[in-house]
């Protein structure tokens, strides 16, 4: 076969190659994506979650001491466990489950700032420990409180750092010793509370154990607490906006 001849029949092979795909595959819309419905793959830092809510509460009004609770399922499953605790408070409670500390800071701007709170609490770092997203440093943990510090004495919100609660194994992360990690973050955040005379809330006293693990009377599974754990949470918390606010 001469040179001529090949490339002609390539030349066809690849015409009816095109020809094919074209009606192999028409533009009937199956494989464009749905315009009914959100693509939130973005959303890394589940912005998404209190954008509403946060619109419908508004400015405080004069006079309205608002503290806004910043973390994760300890806090997002408070307002369900004792829905009680934030009636008739002016406290907004914004806990997203499962949520790394550098998280909490891109939520910052538009889930604390943006409300314009007298304070804000922090609880920061347990799942950065339990690893959800990679192997976290408590630097970089301490990193991430540092900036959202940083950016609440920038407007003027007073901060109240939270001493996390103990845990001593991880159901869905089992293993991985947990307790002495949290303890090591604490004595990190409390230095920094100190230095920077900020309000420490201490919930790891009050529900230790022996194992330095959260006392059975107040978790439902070692992490997460149930109704009498929110009630001791409930005293401190209480105690330290006083302190703060003062």
């Amino acid at each position: 076969m001469n040179t001529k001849l090949t490339l002609l029949l390539f030349a066809g092979l690849l015409i009816a190659s095109a020809g094919y795909a074209q009606q192999g595959s028409p533009d009937t819309g199956k494989n464009k994506p749905a315009v009914d419905k959100e693509d939130l793959r973005d959303d890394w830092a589940a912005l998404s979650r209190y954008a509403r809510e946060n619109k419908e509460v508004g400015a405080p009004k004069p006079g309205e001491n608002r503290v806004v609770f910043l973390g994760s399922s300890i806090f997002e499953r408070w307002k369900t466990t004792v829905p009680e605790f934030f009636k008739e408070k002016s406290y907004l409670d914004s806990g997203v489950s499962g949520q790394i500390s550098g998280q909490l800071l891109l939520r910052f701007q538009q889930d604390v700032i943006g409300l314009k709170p007298k304070a804000v609490i922090i609880l920061a770092g347990s799942n950065d420990i339990a690893s959800n997203y990679g192997h976290l440093t408590n630097e970089y943990i301490m990193n991430n409180i540092r900036s959202m510090t940083e950016l609440a004495k920038l407007h003027h919100i007073k901060v109240i750092l939270c001493a996390y609660l103990p845990v001593f194994d991880y159901p869905w992360r089992k293993g991985i010793e947990p307790a002495g990690k949290i303890i090591a973050l604490n004595k990190l955040i409390k230095a920094y509370a100190t230095e920077n005379n900020l309000t420490l809330l201490d919930y790891f006293t009050p529900m230790v154990d022996e194992r330095n693990g959260q006392k059975p009377e107040l978790t439902t599974d070692g992490v997460h607490p149930n109704a009498a754990g929110y009630k001791v949470m409930a005293t401190v918390t209480e105690q330290a906006i006083a302190k703060a606010l003062k």
